[in-house]
C-alpha cells in the first residue's frame, strides 16, 4: 500500500494510491496519517481497503510529508563505501549517527531554501525507513518487524555548517526545508527486498548519483537494531540511511547548489520527487 498526504501545506488530507497511480481520498476512513495508524490492527485495516472504493482525487494536488507527527528524524552517515571514499573519510566500523531537526521536514516537491550565508548546500538521495512498532534492544532478526514502510528522502546538507563550524554534523543537516520526504510511504509488503532498490538523482537534468541499496555498508535491519540499543524507536520515527556517491562535495572541483537549481531523484518502488532551490529572503 502507498499512503500519502495531499493538499495545501498545513491542510493536508490522508490518501492512498490506486493501481493506476491515482490519488484516492482516505479522509472518510481516518482523519490523518499519524504514527498511530502505522502499526498493528490500524495499519492492517488500511491495507485491507480496496482503493477503488475510495473517492478519486481530481487534478494534481501537492504532496505533503507522508506521516504527520513524527517525533524523531535520525540519520546514518557514510553508509556507502564509495561515498565515504569521495568524502575522504574512512569506512565506519559502526553506523555514524546524527539527527535532522523535525522542523526541516518538507513536502517532496516543495521548494528548498538555501540557508542565509550558505555556500555549500548539497544533495543526497536516500532510502528512508518509517518505524511502525516500538523498538528497544531488538535483534537484527526482529528488526524489520518493527518497520511500517519506506520513503524517498533528499538528505539536503550544508557542508560548511556540517564540517567547518565545530561540533556535530547536525548543524548542516536540519536547516528549514532540508528534509523533503515522499511522495508516499510504501508498506513493507509492497517493497519486498529493501536491500535491492535502484537509486538516482539528477541536477538540472544531468545524472549525478546512481546506486543501489545492496551496496549499503549497514543494511536496514542492522541499522534499526543498532539504533534501538541507544534510543527507543517509536511509531512514525524516520531513519534516513545514507547516500551513494555523486554528491556535490565529491565532484572535482566540488559543486554546490545555487538559487534556481533543480534536482529530481527517485528510488525504485518508492516514487520520485523534485525540488527547486531558492534563496533565503526573510
Amino acid at each position: 500500500m502507498k499512503l500519502l498526504r495531499y493538499g495545501p501545506k498545513g491542510h493536508e488530507k490522508p490518501g492512498t494510491l490506486d493501481a493506476e497511480g491515482r490519488i484516492r481520498d482516505l479522509s472518510g476512513v481516518i482523519a490523518d496519517i499519524t504514527p498511530e495508524q502505522l502499526h498493528g490492527p490500524a495499519l492492517e485495516a488500511l491495507k485491507a481497503i480496496d482503493p477503488a472504493t475510495l473517492p478519486l482525487v481530481e487534478g494534481q494536488p501537492r504532496y505533503g510529508v507522508p506521516v504527520n507527527g513524527s517525533r524523531k528524524f535520525i540519520a546514518i552517515g557514510l553508509n556507502f563505501a564509495d561515498h565515504a571514499e569521495e568524502s575522504n573519510l574512512p569506512i565506519p566500523a559502526e553506523p555514524v549517527v546524527f539527527t535532522k531537526a523535525i522542523t526541516c521536514l518538507n513536502g517532496p516537491n516543495d521548494d528548498v531554501i538555501i540557508p542565509r550565508g550558505s555556500e555549500k548546500t548539497d544533495w543526497e538521495v536516500e532510502l528512508g525507513v518509517v518505524i511502525g512498532k516500538t523498538a528497544t534492544y531488538v535483534t537484527q532478526a526482529e528488526a524489520l518487524d518493527h518497520v511500517a514502510g519506506y520513503v524517498l528522502i533528499n538528505d539536503v546538507s550544508e557542508r560548511a555548517f556540517q564540517t567547518e563550524r565545530g561540533g556535530t554534523w547536525d548543524k548542516g543537516k536540519g536547516c528549514d526545508t532540508f528534509g523533503p520526504v515522499g511522495p508516499w510511504l510504501v508498506t513493507t509488503d509492497e517493497v519486498g527486498d529493501v536491500q535491492n532498490l535502484d537509486m538516482w538523482l539528477d541536477l538540472n537534468g544531468k545524472r549525478m548519483q546512481t546506486g543501489n541499496t545492496r551496496t549499503m555498508i549497514f543494511g536496514v535491519a542492522e541499522i534499526v537494531s543498532y539504533l534501538s540499543e541507544f534510543m527507543t524507536l517509536e511509531p512514525g520515527d524516520l531513519i534516513t540511511t545514507g547516500t551513494p556517491p555523486g554528491v556535490g562535495l565529491g565532484q572535482k572541483p566540488p559543486l554546490y547548489l545555487k538559487p534556481g537549481d533543480t534536482v529530481r531523484l527517485g528510488i525504485q518502488k518508492l516514487g520520485e520527487q523534485g525540488q527547486t532551490f531558492v534563496e533565503w529572503t526573510r
